[in-house]
């Protein structure tokens, strides 16, 4: 008989999250429901207006999700075929692929091998006259080492994108993920630390302009109705996933909080484990907030112990095991195996275990004591 003690551990818990604030999840859905909008509207200004104080933003446009996010930024400055972006090769595919759906192409540099956010030297190295943005990746829930990079995109005159659509509330020595570059970019993916019912995103700015680009962008480029200035696209988040991110917000920090907390008892449990010189764990940089979206560990024969792991029910997931220059879509860029070793190192050996916010620590202890037997098996 399989006893609580012997069940599993989920990668993510989302029931966990749910259950203490189901009413009033429940009383916003019907709010929306009674009310008939479901376009935009007061639920979708409303989250706006949290979001812009909550991220020390100056405006906030929501979307329809972290890619149209990216995608939206990029159309409002202006880029296009025939240009190039500077990124990181290793991501989730929205980063590069919506460079390349605009007709630009990807220039990929390589990561620090500690954070696995852009390494700043291979930033400033990357830059040519061609180059028209550079989109930093805010991985793991931690921020790139931004001051670098931003001093190497004021020298070449090009806006920085930051890609924060796993870093809410994560912060660069005081400041927020979103604040600091021309736009920041944020997914409200449900697995992410602040997560919509399904789909949606957000963009930042402190470039007026750029904001009324965007909210011009995110509705089929129309102002007034039917009356098109420009080619833009359906970028509008539903008032229902708005209603149920703005119950969600004021509970963010906590979360995230609680995350930590968790990062903090997975370091003690594999230290007491005696498997500190065998797991790597995640670095958090002084003067950086990591707010762990993921907690993302490095081993040796990682495929085998995510296969020990996974008979135990022990729940993982590989973020990301093929970089942007190895995927097949991307193969005329002309890049090769060994041109961004860190990278490769990093997709042959990281793996992500369980670290929502509601896992107790007898989670995490069986999570490592799972862990020690595939390390040793």
């Amino acid at each position: 008989m399989t006893t609580k003690a012997a069940a599993g551990v989920p990668l993510l818990d989302l029931q966990a999250q749910y259950a203490p604030i189901r009413d009033e999840i429940l009383s916003a859905l019907t709010r929306v429901c009674d009310s008939q909008r479901f376009i935009l509207g007061p639920e979708v200004d409303a989250l706006e207006r949290d979001l812009v104080s909550q991220l020390e933003a100056g405006d906030a446009i929501a979307v329809s999700s972290g890619t149209d996010a990216l995608l939206a930024a990029m159309m409002a400055l202006g880029i296009g075929p025939g240009d190039d972006v500077l990124t990181t090769t290793y991501s989730f595919f929205a980063t590069a692929g919506c460079i390349s759906r605009l007709g630009a192409t990807p220039r990929l540099v390589d990561i620090d091998p500690a954070t696995y956010n852009l390494a700043p030297d291979a930033v400033r190295a990357a830059i040519t006259p061609q180059t028209r943005a550079i989109i930093v990746v805010h991985l793991y829930g931690q921020c790139a080492d931004m001051d670098p990079i931003l001093d190497a995109a004021r020298d070449a005159g090009i806006p920085v994108i930051e890609d924060a659509a796993q870093a809410i509330g994560a912060r660069y020595h005081g400041r927020q993920a979103g604040s600091m570059g021309a736009i920041g970019c944020f997914s409200f993916f449900p697995s992410k630390n602040l997560g919509a019912f399904g789909d949606g995103g957000l963009i930042t700015t402190r470039d007026e302009q750029l904001a009324r680009e965007v909210r011009l962008l995110r509705n089929h480029g129309a102002e007034p109705k039917y009356i098109h200035q420009r080619i833009g696209g359906n970028f509008r988040l539903d008032a229902l996933q708005a209603a149920v991110l703005r119950v969600k917000l004021p509970h963010l920090a906590r979360w995230s909080e609680m995350r930590r907390a968790n990062a903090v008892t997975y370091a003690e449990l594999i230290h007491a484990a005696g498997l500190s010189g065998r797991v790597r764990l995640p670095v958090e940089v002084p003067g950086h907030t990591h707010i762990y979206n993921q907690f993302i560990i490095r081993i040796a024969e990682r495929d085998r112990v995510r296969a020990v792991l996974t008979q135990r029910g022990i729940g993982t997931e590989i973020y990301y095991p093929v970089p942007f220059h190895l995927q097949p879509c991307f193969a005329d860029l002309g890049y090769a195996r060994g041109d961004f070793p860190h990278a490769e190192q990093a997709a042959d050996e990281t793996l992500a275990l369980p670290i929502y916010g509601e896992l107790t620590r007898d989670q995490q202890a069986r999570v490592v004591a799972a862990l020690k037997d595939a390390v040793e098996g």
